[in-house]
């Protein structure tokens, strides 16, 4: 059943996408450009969880990419509602500059988990806490909240002090997802967070989702689940692929 949760009303969003296009040169064949995203378009308010639709390979994981820095924008505007509300353009931002928003303004869970190898799982969720420009928690109190994390993802005691590399699929999303929600930011990024879940874990992230929403914060996701995109989205964005024809 579809969560409802009236959005935080606002006139200024979270992200704001403007004419974004995206092609990658594949430079080990003869430089080929292949388009991925052409002239896109999003906006993103407080308290709205937009789901990114539609088959593999229209884009919808760039679209996260780009809006995180992970990829730099071939042409348009991508702008990240900062914590002090200025809106920062990161196709013209410099490196410090992203890594900033990233800090305070927006988490992304990925698909993958990647990590420092030999760092205890509990630390790797404590991490984001601890980041140079957030005086507010002392190691053992980065600990002590990653450890409720760990548990309300269920993730058994035993295995806090190991590196995540061991785990299985569905260990790692769940550290992934503690890691990502552990320090709230008014914008998250999140694609496919429940795909390695059971049932029972993936009830939990939906739960999640609904209390960021109803604490003002904006999300943008890709759910192949439709059972769980029913339950999270408050809209959807239909992804079209890139015409290559010359």
């Amino acid at each position: 059943m579809t969560q409802n949760i009236a959005p935080a009303l606002s006139t200024t969003p979270l992200l704001h996408m403007q004419g974004v296009s995206k092609q990658f040169v594949l430079h080990l064949q003869d430089s080929t450009s292949l388009p991925v995203l052409h002239n896109f378009d999003l906006h993103l308010l407080p308290g709205e969880c937009v789901r990114l639709s539609g088959p593999s390979g229209m884009g919808k994981s760039t679209v996260l990419k780009l809006a995180f820095g992970n990829y730099r924008a071939s042409a348009g505007h991508i702008w990240v509602r900062s914590t002090d509300g200025k809106l920062v353009d990161i196709t013209q931002a410099d490196a410090r500059a992203v890594l900033h928003l990233r800090s305070q303004a927006m988490g992304y869970v990925s698909q993958f988990l990647r990590v420092i190898p030999r760092v205890a799982a509990i630390d790797i969720v404590a991490e984001p806490l601890l980041e140079a420009d957030d005086t507010r928690f002392t190691a053992a109190q980065a600990r002590e909240l990653a450890a409720h994390w760990l548990e309300r993802l269920r993730i058994p005691s035993s295995l806090w002090q190991l590196p995540p590399a061991t785990f299985s699929g569905g260990e790692q999303q769940r550290i992934n997802i503690a890691r990502s929600f552990i320090k709230p930011r008014p914008l998250l990024l999140l694609d496919e967070p429940t795909a390695s879940l059971d049932p029972e874990n993936t009830q939990t992230v939906i739960e999640l989702i609904a209390q960021a929403r109803a604490q003002g914060v904006g999300i943008l996701g890709i759910f192949h689940d439709s059972a769980v995109a029913q339950a999270v989205a408050s809209r959807t964005v239909a992804m079209q692929a890139v015409n290559t024809t010359p």
